[in-house]
């Protein structure tokens, strides 16, 4: 499998690198570790799509803007996110917890699988608010019997074990089923 990922619209770039440069962005308690930082850089950019419904499928998700890394010298400080607007892209916000050092491991994951393979895939972050849930998607391009994978970020929702590779459809109808509360 070979990574590609795409170039992120100039607009999203230009988005975030306006944000690093604005003292006010930088002020919500998000943003916290980039305060003060030196040599701030945006890395790592991934689509970001969103999977509205639980039950859905991954075509029906939507990409609704961008995520950025942001790395102060070999650190990762936080993320930026942009949304697409009318204009193109707009900041969004700042976080950082543990879905930083979480990507960053699921990247690594995909690495590591991109040398294994000579499938083509395409990483892609996946948010599913429906289940609390955000996995790094890498999506294969072409039509065919390759398949795209999930890597679930930490932390998992319940019954999901956090950087376990799942073909996207068995990752779906686990987070689909119902979960048996209160057996044994």
């Amino acid at each position: 499998m070979t990574l590609h990922t795409p170039q992120p619209p100039l607009s999203a770039l230009r988005a975030v690198l306006g944000a690093l440069e604005n003292g006010a962005a930088l002020s919500p308690p998000a943003a916290a570790a980039l305060r003060g930082a030196e040599r701030l850089l945006p890395a790592h950019p991934l689509a970001v799509h969103v999977l509205d419904e639980p039950g859905a499928t991954l075509a029906t998700a939507r990409r609704t803007g961008w995520r950025f890394l942001i790395r102060s010298g070999h650190e990762t400080a936080a993320a930026a996110e942009v949304v697409e607007s009318p204009d193109g892209h707009t900041f969004s916000h700042f976080t950082a917890g543990p879905y930083l050092d979480s990507t960053l491991r699921a990247l690594r994951q995909a690495g590591q699988l991109a040398i294994a393979s000579r499938a083509r895939h395409q990483p892609r972050l996946l948010s599913m608010p429906g289940h609390y849930a955000t996995a790094l998607w890498l999506h294969h391009p072409e039509p065919g019997p390759s398949v795209d994978l999930l890597i679930p970020l930490a932390p998992a929702p319940l019954g999901i074990t956090a950087h376990r590779v799942y073909p996207a459809a068995e990752l779906l109808a686990l987070l689909a089923r119902p979960l048996a509360l209160g057996r044994s």
